[in-house]
């Protein structure tokens, strides 16, 4: 099974345009005067770059040290700011109620289901009341569903592709709903991206609010 510190050294999984949900969630942290954000599985720096030219304090947190060497280099770079540290998503390293939101994509489903549960708890406990989180989780109407050793119900390891090895964990609607219950839910959508070869990967982006 690959690390992610191995992963990272792969060009592949160093993305550099900002996810476009993440572009659009920014105008709205913007409206609502958000300030404080924090990219959790921030990787290659993707998001705290694009962040921290649009004026936000950015904070990131990653499992790989090498993902954070590469933002620490890539912000260094652009002369912009970011408070890095190296955590697991299930134990987010910041106190209660500190951030005004929270985003992460392509991270949380990358685990069992009780290892997302504590995951979206700890993004429910830093964030701030009214505090705002884009995430995004994998669909079971992606094509790699089903393919791999299964776990656990719906949670598999691939054997093949860039990550094979890595846990995947896939939602449908009803137990994305659940999982999120403690959230107010603003957008749910289900994202679908063709490759060549008619294979799709499906993944929902959800917008939530916390209480």
């Amino acid at each position: 099974m690959p690390t992610w510190d191995e992963l990272f050294k792969q060009e592949e999984f160093r993305w550099r345009e900002p996810y476009h949900g993440v572009v659009r969630f920014a105008q709205l942290l913007k409206e609502k005067g958000a300030r404080r954000v924090l990219d959790l599985g921030c990787g290659a720096g993707r998001h705290l770059v694009y962040l921290a030219k649009e004026g936000f304090e950015v904070y990131g947190t990653d499992i790989s040290g090498t993902g954070l060497e590469y933002a620490r280099h890539w912000l260094s770079e652009e002369g912009l700011a970011a408070e890095l540290v190296r955590a697991d998503m299930t134990q987010i390293p910041y106190p209660d109620a500190f951030f005004d939101a929270v985003i992460s994509t392509f991270v949380v489903h990358h685990g069992s289901l009780e290892d997302m549960r504590r995951t979206l708890g700890e993004i429910h406990r830093v964030l701030r009341p009214g505090g705002l989180a884009l995430i995004t989780l994998k669909s079971k109407h992606s094509f790699r569903y089903g393919k791999g050793r299964e776990i656990e119900p719906n949670t598999f390891i691939p054997d093949a592709g860039g990550d094979a090895g890595v846990p995947h964990h896939y939602s449908d609607r009803e137990e994305l709903e659940e999982l999120l219950q403690n959230f107010i839910i603003g957008e749910i959508n289900h994202m679908e991206r063709i490759f060549e070869g008619g294979y799709h990967s499906s993944h929902w982006e959800v917008w939530l609010e916390r209480p």
